[in-house]
């Protein structure tokens, strides 16, 4: 196992710079010039001299592999050092991944933002993935109940309404009719664990846009578990566990849902690289601080190395969380092995 995932980093590394290679041209040869959101007033050379420095005159090759080294080398050692305190090389004048709009390092807004993304979306897969394994399993080994044509009704609207429907519908239901809830998340609220009133505040406020999310990603997981469970209901290894005397619920908390979970992961482990940029609608209705925000915001400002970031660093969650998966099919399954 530790050989194949020794090899499975090693290779991954060539195709996260293929990516990167990919994003950076699609955004370079974008239309758009950050100077053009500058006043009228200022003079055509001093345009040109902000685009000098900016670098983007320099040439496509030189520009790229300046990315990448800011991405690659100094990014990461600037996170070691604000992390561990150990610093390598000139960590006072080190060069940075600059937002064009803020000025400010882009990697630390998505630091400032992350938590939200994590407080919101990080909860509603969380809590979506806990409620849609065991209804997916219970409904597989109740299939065609009362209780498998429910899940089936609720699942097939949680997954058919979009997100931005319900949102809408809960804010108008809680907090314009029964104003039991705040309408919108405040990002500002810094949690005191200390305070009652400071924790009761933040469940408010995650009430509706976790339970939208939660909802939907329920929906979807519960429905491709039930369709795992089932084709594992019917295995020979089932029918031989029983006829060992096997308890039932042993047969299906153990076996069957175990093998269950091989097709699941997958699902799964490419779903949590969407909490930081699938939810953008979510994030837009209920103005939730997040990644998925900063995202849109960038976009709309031209904000080309802001972008370039966030997209990067979605791709290296998505193949990060691939290896994840194929690891956690061998400890499921015993019958794949890596060596």
């Amino acid at each position: 196992m530790g050989s194949y995932i020794i090899r499975r980093t090693l290779f991954a590394i060539p195709t996260l710079i293929a990516i990167s290679l990919i994003i950076f041209m699609i955004l370079d040869f974008a239309p758009g010039d950050p100077t053009a959101q500058l006043p009228l007033t200022i003079p055509a050379e001093i345009k040109e001299q902000i685009r000098e420095s900016l670098g983007l005159n320099d040439p496509f090759f030189q520009k790229w592999m300046s990315w990448n080294r800011l991405m690659f080398i100094n990014e990461p050692l600037h996170a070691l050092d604000s992390v561990t305190g150990i610093c390598v090389g000139d960590c006072e004048n080190r060069d940075r991944i600059i937002s064009w709009s803020s000025r400010a390092p882009a990697m630390d807004i998505i630091y400032q933002r992350l938590p939200q993304t994590l407080w919101v979306l990080g909860l509603a897969l969380l809590l979506g993935t806990l409620l849609a394994i065991p209804v997916g399993v219970y409904s597989a080994y109740k299939q065609y109940s009362a209780f498998d044509n429910f899940g089936t009704l609720i699942t097939m609207i949680g997954f058919s309404v979009p997100t931005f429907f319900t949102g809408l519908l809960a804010i108008m239901i809680f907090s314009v009719w029964l104003g039991w809830l705040p309408s919108f998340y405040k990002t500002t609220h810094d949690v005191d664990f200390t305070s009652w009133s400071s924790i009761w505040f933040q469940i408010k406020q995650l009430l509706m846009p976790v339970g939208v999310l939660t909802m939907f990603n329920a929906a979807n997981l519960s429905r491709f578990t039930r369709a795992a469970a089932l084709d594992n209901l019917h295995e020979e290894y089932v029918r031989t566990a029983r006829a060992k005397g096997v308890s039932e619920g042993k047969v299906v908390s153990v076996h069957v849902m175990r093998n269950s979970m091989i097709p699941v992961v997958t699902l799964i482990a490419l779903s949590i690289p969407g909490i930081f940029s699938g939810a953008i609608i979510t994030e837009q209705i209920f103005r939730i601080n997040g990644l998925g925000a900063l995202l849109i915001t960038a976009i709309g400002q031209n904000d080309i190395p802001m972008v370039q970031t966030l997209t990067f660093i979605f791709a290296v969650l998505i193949v990060a969380f691939n290896l994840f998966a194929d690891v956690l099919y061998g400890l499921l399954d015993p019958r794949i092995r890596y060596d």
